[in-house]
């Protein structure tokens, strides 16, 4: 059974309950601790729930300061810092040599399923760039196969679902009952947490000592329901939204999973919906659990949707599921690409930080917003490719336009692509730290 993080006990307290990375070694090549041949799942199917009923809402600021006085965690609460905190998109990706060593031996899906190399992908990036937060290294897919659908990645096309859910049926017969099955992303955050737990970080400009924030991820309702629906990924969500369109607007969702899907004549996409945020609210439960300071939420394809079609078939179940973590302790990030349109939707759903792409001008839109929310981003991800001037000319924009508020976090507008020089991603790192 989780326990809830209450003011007594906020974030980041479970980082002193698992022993750091044994032997770690952010070299590519050293003796690893698992058995690549062996099934990657076994170890990892300790039963973990959440208890809906014992959940009470927590003091954010108690959140901020018991996190070790990380500074990413309090930029996400808009509290003031010594400097912008920054990580990075697939700071753990394609354009690192490190990683890259590893997936000569690894599959994706064996690097998310298996703790120890999970973990050690997800150190070996933070303490090679020095950003402020590391993300553990999963996949958004992940919850997908304890709910009854297998799929695959495959080779320059992406993943594959390979039974796509379109009728209510199919949605009737997805689980909810078996999420422990994802623990191994939990065991993966509390190996992550362990590590830098003891590795409080100072800088000659900011000698204050701060404490690196621990990030876990789901995907939104929205983005995992077009994956399931059609099968992969989608240039016009077409499937998608004729299930949703099926639906009655403004579905909430509020019905419990198991009589909602048994209900006659209920439709597909409110069974859907309901089994998603059942299934994303125990998965994020378990890696707060784990020692995660903050949950972003990826929604990367709700960009698909008009505003009014976000609103009728979207923004509840969204928001369901960003409250339910937050009553957990933890602020939420909740990021979607070309969402320009969405954003003064998004912020209904009451989440503590907004991601904005690149496409999205950050000073106009915070004004908009009233400033009421942290933001998080976003420089163009291919700024990177660019010389030196320029990209520290762009990286000055970002910050000149966040205006030095509290609340902002600096990242690209999506994630790190392959080729990525990683020299251009350092420099990005120093000049955030010399601001």
């Amino acid at each position: 059974m989780i326990k809830q993080n209450s003011p007594a006990s906020p974030p980041g307290t479970g980082r002193t309950q698992a022993d750091p990375l044994a032997e770690f070694n952010p070299f590519p090549g050293h003796e690893r601790l698992v058995n690549s041949s062996a099934d990657p799942e076994a170890r990892n199917r300790a039963v973990t729930t959440v208890d809906q009923a014992a959940r009470g809402v927590a003091d954010q600021t108690v959140a901020a300061t018991g996190a070790n006085g990380s500074r990413f965690v309090r930029a996400c609460l808009r509290q003031p810092v010594d400097r912008t905190p920054v990580w990075f998109l697939r700071q753990a990706g394609r354009y690192m040599p490190e990683y890259m060593a590893v997936r000569k031996h690894h599959s994706l899906l064996d690097i998310c399923r298996t703790p120890d190399i999970a973990a050690e992908v997800t150190i070996t990036a933070a303490e090679r760039l020095g950003v402020d937060a590391a993300i553990i290294f999963a996949d958004l897919l992940l919850p997908l196969t304890p709910m009854g659908l297998d799929f695959e990645f495959l080779v320059n096309e992406g993943p594959r679902i390979h039974t796509p859910l379109r009728t209510a049926e199919q949605a009737r017969n997805l689980r909810t009952d078996r999420t422990a099955e994802l623990s191994y992303v939990a065991r993966g955050i509390e190996k992550v947490s362990s590590y830098f737990a003891d590795r409080p970080r100072t800088e000659a400009r900011h000698p204050s000592p701060d404490t690196l924030g621990i990030i876990g991820f789901c995907g939104a309702p929205f983005t995992l329901a077009s994956y399931m629906i059609e099968g992969g990924s989608s240039r016009n969500y077409i499937e998608t939204k004729k299930l949703m369109y099926d639906s009655p607007r403004n579905s909430s969702g509020v019905v419990g999973a198991d009589v909602l899907s048994q209900a006659p004549g209920v439709d597909a996409w409110s069974i859907l919906m309901e089994k998603l945020v059942t299934v994303l609210t125990e998965y994020a439960g378990q890696q707060v659990q784990a020692g995660a300071d903050v949950i972003q939420v990826f929604d990367s394809w709700v960009g698909a949707l008009s505003p009014s079609d976000y609103r009728d078939y979207a923004l509840a179940p969204t928001t369901r599921l960003i409250r339910n973590i937050q009553a957990m302790g933890v602020p939420v990030i909740y990021f979607g690409v070309e969402t320009s349109s969405l954003l003064p939707l998004m912020r209904q759903t009451g989440c503590d930080v907004l991601g904005l792409d690149w496409r999205t001008p950050i000073e106009r839109t915070w004004r908009e917003l009233d400033y009421g929310v942290s933001i998080q981003g976003n420089l163009d991800p291919i700024t990177l490719f660019a010389p030196e001037p320029v990209i520290e000319l762009r990286v000055a924009e970002v910050l000149a336009a966040a205006g030095g508020r509290p609340g902002h976090i600096f990242n690209l507008g999506h994630g790190i692509v392959p080729g990525t020089p990683v020299e251009s991603v350092l420099q990005v790192v120093r000049q955030l730290k010399q601001f």
